[in-house]
């Protein structure tokens, strides 16, 4: 731990960055899903099985969303070192939108 470079942020620093980002990823996958189950349902009303359903318009636009947000919030931070707040969104984020698609197919 001596070889720390003076630009990385601390632990606490990352911790509360982790907890502040995961709060709002929270925030967007509840949405998300929220918003395709919403989709889903109303498709369930006016389906004639033509045009595409707005669950899947609703799914894609979520899995956009969250994929988007792992990789840049994730990456971007990773790049910074902020090693531990950059994980947590991969993970968070990458969950969120592995949900939202077997949400869409199911």
């Amino acid at each position: 731990m001596g070889m720390r470079r003076a630009s990385e942020p601390s632990t606490g620093q990352q911790i509360g960055v982790s907890v502040l980002l995961l709060v709002i990823d929270f925030m967007l996958i509840a949405w998300s899903v929220y918003g395709v189950g919403m989709a889903g349902w109303a498709d369930g009303y006016e389906s004639d099985g033509v045009a595409p359903s707005s669950a899947s318009q609703a799914a894609s636009q979520a899995l956009w969303l969250l994929g988007g947000g792992a990789v840049l919030t994730g990456g971007g931070l990773l790049a910074l070192g902020w090693r531990v707040p950059g994980v947590v969104q991969l993970v968070v984020l990458g969950f969120g939108a592995a949900l939202v698609s077997s949400q869409a197919a199911g």
